[in-house]
């Protein structure tokens, strides 16, 4: 089962601490309030300085998206992330301080709670990327137009910021998802989930 879900259909709404606004792509289950979801794929908009919401018991990666980049710190951390298309993992309880390094940026953020689902982040670039059967697989297309390819179905066009979620469902056979870019510079990120 899949459904491919338009930039209008997400969900905008204030950070956990109010701190900056968030697009909410998909959560499971779905429409998920913020202490019972299993997983949830949002952008998050980040316009000043501050701190990051901090979520127990979640695990997260970000990507950036946009800008210029930022720099995280807190108890130890000192992590510049400047580069885009770049997964970084952390725990979400952790208190992470962010500086913007110039101007707001914008990222991705792939969240799972822990002991209930394990996800990766995969950039898909360039060639054609294959990812294998799970609970979940979301595709999200950064910049550029994507193909993408599920077992018995026509060739689905991913259009810019568009996002595809395909669903493991009863009865059908595991098949790997694929996903292609249109454009020489078009960037999907691959969000990989397996529920516990």
């Amino acid at each position: 089962m899949f459904r491919v879900i338009s930039p209008a259909e997400y969900r905008r709404m204030p950070w956990k601490n109010g701190g900056g606004l968030t697009e909410e792509i998909a959560t499971h289950p779905e429409d998920s309030p913020l202490e019972a979801f299993n997983w949830r794929v949002s952008i998050a908009e980040v316009a000043r300085d501050g701190p990051f919401s901090r979520f127990a018991g979640i695990d997260r990666t970000i990507v950036l998206l946009e800008g210029a980049g930022m720099r995280l710190s807190g108890e130890g951390r000192d992590v510049l992330l400047r580069a885009p298309f770049e997964p970084y993992a952390f725990d979400g309880e952790d208190p992470v301080d962010c500086a913007l390094v110039s101007g707001p940026i914008r990222d991705f953020n792939a969240m799972v709670r822990r002991g209930r689902a394990v996800a990766n982040v995969t950039v898909v670039h360039g060639d054609v990327a294959t990812i294998d059967a799970a609970d979940f697989r979301l595709a999200f297309a950064a910049t550029g137009a994507h193909e993408c390819n599920v077992a018995g179905h026509p060739p689905i066009r991913l259009a810019p910021r568009h996002t595809l979620v395909v669903e493991r469902t009863a009865g059908e056979a595991d098949a790997p998802l694929a996903i292609r870019p249109l454009e020489g510079s078009g960037v999907a990120l691959a969000v990989r989930i397996e529920c516990r």
